[in-house]
């Protein structure tokens, strides 16, 4: 089973964006040294506690600081952006690294009214992703579209994958792409999507048979609370912006629990805290093997959020320990 990371650029309470930056390039340093096959980074506008807000530069950055590890985007969301742009964007990267680079794109537009606006998108924009995945594809195939061509793109191997978002699977499984796919709505109802995108693939050059990483948050530690406590600061920050409006700086777990919380706001943190696999080493062996044989998923994508650097890390180790990855 390959394990691969998805790092959102995480802010911690007192610290900078630019800071969380740095540590980011640092920590794919660290999980190569594991074995962990790719490092993806993600899109983020306007976000207190979020940093990642260009994926093609910071994955230039992970690139550039590794040497084997694959490093890409989960995602580059394809409304806010020109097909052609981020087909040359990518044309770069895998041009100087070359084997190296995923595309990985998602559907999703600005979160707010305000943020759209500055991106120059509207809600309408999703609605026109299928037409924009086929003109990035034309272009990542060599092929013209309208007499333009994505230099230097053209005639590179650049593996693309689908966040499954909203109708992304179909999607995906429509235009013959590796499917990257989380449980939102729950285990069950991602199952089904899962089976849909099988029964559904057509192959494609990009891919002659469905391919699904499944996205996962999961945490390991030394005993099940402490696993368990290395959740709390990204469970908080998640209840804050459903209350809020607005993702705020991770605190530590001490912070977060010593908080007077509104029963709206402790319904919320509770629920975050709901849908993770946590554990000890045996116990998160044991859930993800049971989840691995229920999705069939032939890659985990995992993030693990924790206020503490080395907290996360040592997680990620305990978890790379479990099974041979890459």
């Amino acid at each position: 089973m390959r394990l691969s990371v998805l790092d959102r650029s995480h802010v911690g309470r007192g610290l900078s964006p630019q800071q969380a930056l740095r540590d980011t390039v640092r920590f794919a340093q660290q999980v190569e040294d594991l074995g962990y096959h790719r490092f993806w980074v993600a899109e983020h506008h306007s976000v207190p506690g979020v940093a990642g807000a260009a994926p093609t530069v910071l994955a230039a950055a992970v690139a550039a600081a590794t040497s084997r590890i694959r490093a890409g985007t989960g995602g580059v969301m394809l409304p806010n952006h020109q097909p052609l742009v981020v087909a040359e964007q990518f044309g770069v990267l895998g041009s100087l690294f070359p084997d190296r680079i995923d595309v990985g794109l998602g559907r999703s537009v600005g979160f707010t009214d305000g943020i759209r606006r500055a991106l120059g998108r509207g809600k309408e924009d999703a609605d026109r992703f299928g037409e924009q995945l086929a003109e990035l594809l034309t272009y990542l195939d060599g092929r013209q579209s309208a007499g333009v061509h994505a230099v230097p793109a053209e005639g590179l191997d650049l593996p693309v994958f689908l966040l499954a978002t909203g109708s992304g699977a179909s999607t995906a499984a429509e235009f013959g792409l590796p499917l990257v796919i989380a449980a939102a709505h729950g285990d069950d109802r991602m199952i089904r999507t899962i089976e849909q995108y099988r029964a559904d693939f057509r192959p494609s050059a990009q891919a002659s048979e469905p391919y699904v990483v499944l996205a996962r948050s999961i945490a390991v530690a030394g005993s099940t609370e402490r696993a368990e406590r290395l959740l709390v600061p990204e469970a908080w920050a998640t209840a804050y912006s459903r209350t809020h409006g607005e993702f705020p700086p991770l605190e530590s777990p001490e912070q977060v629990l010593a908080r007077e919380m509104s029963d709206r706001q402790r319904a919320q943190f509770e629920r975050a805290l709901r849908g993770h696999l946590f554990g000890t080493p045996d116990e998160v062996a044991a859930g993800l093997a049971e989840l691995v044989a229920r999705t069939g998923a032939d890659e985990v994508l995992v993030t693990t959020t924790a206020h503490d650097p080395a907290d996360r890390l040592d997680s990620y180790r305990l978890l790379s320990e479990l099974s041979p990855a890459g």
